[in-house]
This record gives structure tokens, sequence and C-alpha cells, in this order.
């Protein structure tokens, strides 16, 4: 099945990230990751892709500091927004809603967890 949606991946946890790149990309997802959430923000801003999951809890900024700014950006405005994140309270998801996320995965999640938010969204925005 080819989705043919662009999928960035913010995730500073490289076997985390690997095994979510592995399944999007089996399942026929343009996949891309970075751990630098810098790098993530310029990758962003270039790519402009369909969907980004990103991490809260990262070095450098952090993934409310990556939504902000995308979230400024009017070329980047829109995209979906998805964080993931061990951190499992109420706080943190409030936080991520009020800062214009669109969704919450608490780590761990399972494959299927994974793709459905990412249909969920992906066919919702499109």
């Amino acid at each position: 099945m080819t989705h043919n949606a662009a999928i960035l991946v913010i995730e500073d946890e490289e076997i985390l990230r690997d095994i979510i790149l592995n399944v999007l990309q089996e399942k026929g997802y343009q996949a891309i990751g970075t751990g630098d959430s810098r790098r993530g923000l310029l990758l962003a801003k270039e790519l402009v892709p369909d969907l980004i999951l990103c991490d809260i809890r990262m070095p450098k900024l952090d993934g409310y500091e990556v939504l902000k700014a995308l979230r400024q950006d009017s070329k980047t405005r829109t995209i979906p927004f998805i964080f993931i994140s061990a951190e499992k309270s109420q706080v943190v998801r409030n936080r991520g809603q009020q800062c214009g996320a669109n969704g919450y995965l608490a780590k761990p999640f399972t494959t299927d967890e994974l793709l459905k938010v990412i249909a969920n969204h992906i066919n919702f925005y499109q």
C-alpha cells in the first residue's frame, strides 16, 4: 500500500526513531527522521511534510519550541503535528493542545496505535 504522504519524525532516541521510520516506510509512507530538533525545524520548513511526529523532551529545542516556531511560519502553520512522549500527564497533553498540537501519542505505543493516529490525521487534513 502506497500512501505518498511525507512524514517527518523528530525523535532523539535513535532506536525508537529508526523503528518508527522503518514501520512508516514499510507501509509506503515517505518518512524522514532526525534526532536534532533544530535540524527537524529546518527540514519541516524545507520539505513541508504532510505530518510531523515530534518528541517533547529533546536537547537544544524541546518539542513545544519546535511546534511554536512551526505555527508562526505561514509555510508550516497548518502541518498536522503529533507529540510523542513518555510524559502521560494531562498537564502535558493540555500544554501540547494549547501550543497547537493536533494529537498526542504516549510512549510506549504499538505499531497499530502509531499507524492509526497517522492515518486519522493525514486523512482528516488532506
